[in-house]
């Protein structure tokens, strides 16, 4: 099991950028799908990116993809989203996430939220 703690998060203006972290304890983030995801009140929790190691593989939902960058120091135990040209439907919680979900199939499901065991706290992004 891993345990996970989000920073990063703030306020912005639009088509601002602001960088997240998650830095784990415990066990390796190599074996895990890492994931980031949001959430805005009443609504269900959305991925928002996905990352794999040894071989890597990052993903995206359609509405990041081109602005947010997922990366991770897997000997650090750290994740990284940097966000970029934000707008404001961008503002949610965003948490950190790892879960069990093998390749390949994981490439089509590593969205599912009930793939993640292990979350952080999350951080707050504001873009206005």
């Amino acid at each position: 099991h891993v345990q996970l703690v989000e920073s990063g998060g703030g306020s912005v203006q639009v088509g601002g950028s602001l960088r997240l972290s998650c830095v784990a304890s415990g066990d390796t983030i190599s074996r895990y799908c890492m994931g980031w995801f949001r959430q805005i009140p009443d609504k269900e929790r959305e991925a928002v990116a996905g990352i794999y190691s040894d071989p890597p593989d990052t993903l995206y939902v359609g509405s990041v993809q081109g602005r947010f960058t997922i990366t991770q120091d897997s000997g650090k135990k750290r994740v990284y989203l940097q966000m970029n040209s934000l707008k404001p439907e961008d503002t949610a919680m965003y948490f950190c996430a790892a879960g069990s979900v093998p390749r390949p199939m994981g490439l089509f499901y590593w969205h599912r939220r009930d793939r993640y065991n292990s979350w952080g706290q999350g951080t707050q992004v504001t873009v206005s």
